[in-house]
């Protein structure tokens, strides 16, 4: 399942990923860090090969759902439909 958190960048760069979101991530563990246009993917080092291209498709489709966000091109929906459609990505 998909999960989405807001977090801020310090004024050293440093950012906290949400405890949730890190719960099968271990302190040590070693990330890649992917530059999309708006966007930074983290994924774990050892798991890189693997399906990098339907990561940066999730990237691109998000980063479009962004900037029709900003043009108030959105809908309102109720949570469980909100999961529904999260997953047909």
């Amino acid at each position: 399942m998909t999960q989405i958190d807001i977090t801020r960048i310090s004024s050293k760069g440093q950012i906290v990923i949400p405890l949730e979101l890190r719960k099968d991530f271990n302190e040590g563990d070693k990330l890649i860090v992917i530059r999309n246009k708006d966007q930074i993917i983290l994924k774990k080092a050892d798991n890189f090969d693997k399906n990098i291209e339907e990561d940066l498709e999730f990237a691109r489709r998000t980063e479009e759902a962004w900037k029709r966000y900003e043009k108030g091109e959105f809908k309102t929906m109720e949570f469980d439909d909100f999961l529904e459609e999260i997953e047909k990505w």
